[in-house]
């Protein structure tokens, strides 16, 4: 009879232990969960900084072409009033 306690006993404290470990493992699942859902907002939040800084770039290139078309227009005017000699 006190052999099939221990062993019973045995049995109880293997239970306990694969419970902690499940216990423990379905903690660090929600943490990683958690990790998942913090990337995913880090990743769209860089996604938009990539796409405004996508915009910015464009309208720097833009800026950049006004500026030597303007540059180019006060060349042409700086060279018409050199032509009158005053």
């Amino acid at each position: 009879m006190t052999s099939e306690l221990e062993r019973i006993k045995i049995l109880e404290g293997k239970i306990s232990q694969v419970v902690e470990y499940i216990n423990k493992i379905n903690s660090e699942n929600e943490d990683l969960k958690k990790q998942v859902r913090d990337l995913k907002a880090e990743k769209k939040t860089l996604g938009d900084e990539a796409r405004r800084a996508g915009k910015l770039d464009e309208n720097l290139k833009s800026c950049e072409k006004e500026r030597e078309a303007i540059k180019t227009k006060i060349e042409s005017i700086i060279g018409q009033i050199d032509q009158l000699e005053l």
